[in-house]
């Protein structure tokens, strides 16, 4: 079993993956690796931009991530007192992040190999995830009538992600604190415009 690392784009394709990580690594310290490591080319968002990442992340510079403990179903929670801000804010960023679920969900419906590949030597099951991810990209530019594709793109597959990170990766407070301000801002601002 092995722990793959994935950033997709809103259209659900794969923009960077590390896969070979041993199926018990943490996904913040495989994060923490490919950010310091240079040859495996982590391709960090430019200043002001940030990937919508789960809670299994630190809030960090780059990383934008939904307020802990925080649950977002928004149903839940109608006439009873609380941060609606970041109930909001979870909310809308679980729908921002949901895409990744539904990526993956193609991907390991289209290639069922994925779910057992326990024959084959691990170096072998690291080139077929990179594989199927190029083959499942080039399925995404080339087809976009695909009925998988379109069978799972209006698809919420996403679920309460409110584990704390058990390794957060090591980044300066300065930029924690920078993150957690916008985060804040943000949900201000959906709260404003409600």
């Amino acid at each position: 079993m092995q722990n793959v690392l994935a950033i997709c784009s809103f259209d659900m394709q794969f923009t960077y993956a590390e896969a070979g990580w041993e199926g018990t690594a943490h996904d913040s310290r495989i994060l923490s690796e490919c950010i310091r490591d240079p040859s495996r080319n982590f391709p960090m968002p430019p200043p002001g931009k940030y990937y919508v990442a789960d809670a299994g992340y630190s809030n960090n510079r780059g990383f934008l991530t939904p307020f802990r403990n925080v649950r977002y179903w928004l149903g839940d929670y109608r006439g009873r007192s609380g941060p609606q801000n970041k109930k909001l804010f979870n909310f809308y960023h679980s729908s921002l992040r949901n895409v990744i679920e539904r990526t993956f969900g193609v991907w390991k419906a289209r290639f069922p190999i994925l779910k057992k590949m326990a024959s084959y030597s691990f170096d072998i099951q690291v080139r077929i995830v990179i594989a199927t991810m190029a083959i499942h990209n080039y399925i995404r530019r080339e087809n976009q009538a695909d009925t998988l594709f379109r069978e799972f793109e209006n698809t919420n597959t996403d679920e309460d992600r409110s584990a704390e990170t058990l390794y957060a990766p090591i980044q300066p407070e300065r930029d924690q604190i920078e993150m957690n301000r916008t985060r804040d801002q943000i949900a201000d601002l959906l709260m404003a415009r409600r």
